[in-house]
């Protein structure tokens, strides 16, 4: 059955581990519920999120995010049908992504603007990748 993917990136706005530890919590308990997988970047400077599942869900969750004070400049930067999950078995993985992802210069000098789908759907291929999700 189809499902959509959708990836988007954010700042942080008040970020610390007691947030992310929340906002790990809260998602895999809404993820399971609504048969939602994907995985979380987070560092201080930049939030990128995968969410897969069911579109209606997906949607709804991505809906839920953007009214959320604790992101802010939220962009869409992919949202596709997909039949197949990257992280079947992640409610919502944490990956941190300190060494292989853009350095937070890139990303203040612009590296999301520039990013292409296939630039940023291969961050998440090799964090499903790292762990055999």
């Amino acid at each position: 059955m189809p499902m959509l993917q959708l990836i988007y990136a954010s700042r942080p706005f008040g970020y610390d581990l007691n947030m992310l530890a929340s906002i790990l919590a809260t998602s895999r308990s809404r993820n399971a519920r609504d048969d939602i997988t994907g995985a979380l970047i987070c560092r201080a400077d930049i939030f990128l999120q995968l969410l897969e599942g069911p579109a209606g869900f997906v949607l709804s969750t991505f809906e839920r995010i953007c009214l959320d004070d604790r992101h802010v400049d939220v962009t869409k930067l992919v949202e596709e049908p997909v039949n197949d999950r990257l992280f079947p078995t992640w409610a919502m993985k944490h990956d941190p992504a300190e060494s292989w992802m853009w350095s937070p210069l890139e990303i203040h000098l612009g590296a999301l603007k520039s990013a292409t789908i296939r630039d940023v759907r291969s961050i998440f291929i090799r964090s499903a990748e790292a762990e055999g999700s």
